[in-house]
């Protein structure tokens, strides 16, 4: 028995539509289906590459938790064309930050989705530690 990959991460909105368009619209994921309770829906399943999902669920009443005692703190999502990317989030209207090269040699920016949630992207390069292996000096 093994692990073979996180099959998906749950998160919670106020918002389904910002949050589908978000995801499908800017990010161009596909939703796979929806969950409904008594004909409503109440969250959808979101489909990334490689058979990698988001989940998500109405909150009804979601309680406010300062960031710091939140259990997820980001996600990040691989991409093959950074720049595009970022471009087509503010085309979107989103603001993510500007691209970087992080600590473990991956080209990198962050936004928030609409739930206030952290998103990272990633485009690796022949350097990144993703593809080496090598160890990662954090400053």
């Amino acid at each position: 028995m093994s692990i073979g990959s996180v099959a998906h991460v749950c998160i919670k909105t106020r918002d389904l539509k910002r949050t589908d368009d978000f995801y499908c619209g800017a990010l161009e994921m596909k939703k796979l289906f929806n969950f409904t309770r008594q004909g409503q829906v109440i969250g959808c399943y979101i489909q990334a590459p490689n058979n990698t999902f988001i989940e998500v669920f109405l909150a009804g009443e979601a309680e406010s938790i300062p960031d710091t005692q939140r259990a997820l703190h980001h996600f990040c999502l691989e991409t093959d064309s950074i720049k595009a990317l970022r471009q087509r989030l503010v085309g979107h209207g989103y603001a993510p930050k500007e691209i970087i090269m992080g600590a473990d040699h991956a080209l990198q920016f962050w936004v928030q989705d609409p739930n206030g949630l952290k998103i990272e992207f990633q485009q690796y390069t022949e350097r990144s530690s993703q593809v080496t292996g090598h160890d990662v000096e954090v400053p």
